[in-house]
């Protein structure tokens, strides 16, 4: 598939391809597992995983990208960034709605991976695309409400785990390399720094206040954070990334997320609350009572989101939002993984409702706030595994469905091919 034919609106596969490719369409660049140098053949991630994101000599010169950069966007104003968000492409969508069609398969066959396909092709304003480059932004903070006893581990093994995610040693990270994602974490907000992974560009705070006392921080620092965020998805896609994961590590985040999520929602607390990782029946009781009385003390606006984050969030939530904010800038889908990345993409959302046309869900996350959330979103899950891993587990496993159907939108012959009479949509 490596030309439009403008001339009946479908896309159909090149017939003059190489005898070399006329057994493999897809380019040595498209395939779902992406092949390294022989010198990189050791470890498939090297360079991904590296903290430091090197810019090239152009980039580092354009004054476009100037205006990215976190010192220059603090300073922007988040509704001038949404304004230059633009809708999907829908003569590309319907380009792409057009040649499903045409496949040689009963029609609708693939369900929501058809769909998927179709609003990537809007996203990227093309229905001649690949995903060959994946890479998945962990955004790594802790969160001061820990001092309320509100999770079964000490805010430490934050640091553990952002460590780790460095190593290969995460849950995520062996999923990854199964997904062919690269894993970008990022220390936005940890209590202390990482040295492997801390950069300061990146760190706005180390961690947040205990919103059981007061805001979690500042609408600056809430700004910052957003900013990251935007960069991140800049980043990465003058790195020719193809599509973006959500991730996050830091403990007590469910709290946090909760809080949000029940200031935005309207939602009472202990209908969006659970038990993170691992509290038990009085534990979660204690977490339901800190965030309320969190959100009484402070009284966050639910129609600001920036007042929201500031007072009961992280800035783990703020840097995803940007995330997403950034895949609706430079045009990169975006997918959801759970309970805290859903809360991202409502909070990214709320500012703007354009960035929702980005945005891919994955899972709906076993905390009783993510099947509430992603309705809100009005998106439906694609995975329904109980999962509640975090770190951008259920994102990561929705990659290999995503490759599998777009290979069969890609490469699959279509009814004419075949020399099939054409399936028929019936009442």
């Amino acid at each position: 598939m490596n030309q439009i034919n403008h001339s009946d609106d479908t896309v159909k596969p090149d017939k003059e391809e190489t005898e070399k490719n006329q057994n493999n369409l897809w380019h040595d660049a498209d395939k779902p597992d992406i092949e390294e140098t022989e010198e990189n053949q050791n470890n498939l991630r090297q360079d991904a995983d590296k903290p430091d994101i090197e810019e090239t000599e152009e980039s580092q010169n354009n004054p476009r990208q100037d205006a990215d950069k976190p010192d220059k966007m603090d300073k922007m104003d988040i509704e001038e960034i949404c304004k230059r968000i633009e809708t999907r492409d829908a003569s590309a969508e319907d380009l792409a709605r057009k040649h499903w069609m045409s496949v040689g398969k009963p029609l609708f066959s693939l369900g929501k991976l058809e769909d998927a396909i179709i609003q990537i092709a809007g996203i990227k304003g093309t229905p001649d695309y690949h995903l060959a480059k994946k890479g998945l932004v962990i955004m790594c903070a802790d969160n001061g409400v820990v001092e309320e006893g509100v999770t079964q581990t000490g805010q430490e093994v934050t640091a553990v785990v952002a460590e780790n995610f460095t190593r290969d040693m995460a849950s995520v990270c062996l999923m990854s390399q199964v997904a062919g994602v690269h894993v970008y974490p990022v220390d936005i907000g940890i209590a202390a720094d990482v040295p492997v992974l801390t950069r300061s560009e990146r760190k706005v705070a180390y961690g947040t206040r205990n919103f059981a006392k007061e805001p979690a921080m500042t609408k600056e620092e809430v700004r910052k954070a957003i900013a990251v965020g935007i960069r991140m998805a800049s980043e990465l896609k003058e790195q020719g990334y193809d599509i973006l994961a959500t991730g996050e590590m830091g403990i007590g985040n469910t709290t946090t997320s909760s809080a949000v999520a029940s200031v935005l929602l309207g939602v009472r607390v202990e209908d969006i609350t659970g038990k993170g990782a691992g509290l038990d029946s009085e534990g979660l009781k204690r977490k339901i009572g800190v965030i309320r009385e969190a959100i009484r003390k402070h009284e966050p606006d639910p129609k600001d989101v920036i007042d929201v984050l500031s007072k009961v969030g992280g800035l783990d939530i703020a840097g995803l939002a940007g995330v997403f904010l950034g895949g609706a800038l430079y045009k990169i889908p975006v997918v959801i993984d759970g309970l805290i990345s859903s809360v991202a993409a409502l909070c990214a959302v709320r500012i703007t409702e354009k960035a929702r046309d980005y945005m891919l869900p994955s899972h709906v996350s076993g905390e009783p706030g993510g099947r509430i959330i992603l309705d809100a979103l009005e998106l439906a899950p694609f995975l329904t595994c109980g999962m509640f891993l975090g770190e951008g587990s259920g994102a990561v496993a929705l990659m290999p469905l995503l490759d599998m159907a777009l290979r069969v939108y890609r490469e699959m012959g279509t009814f004419e091919d075949i020399q099939i009479e054409k399936y028929e949509i019936l009442n």
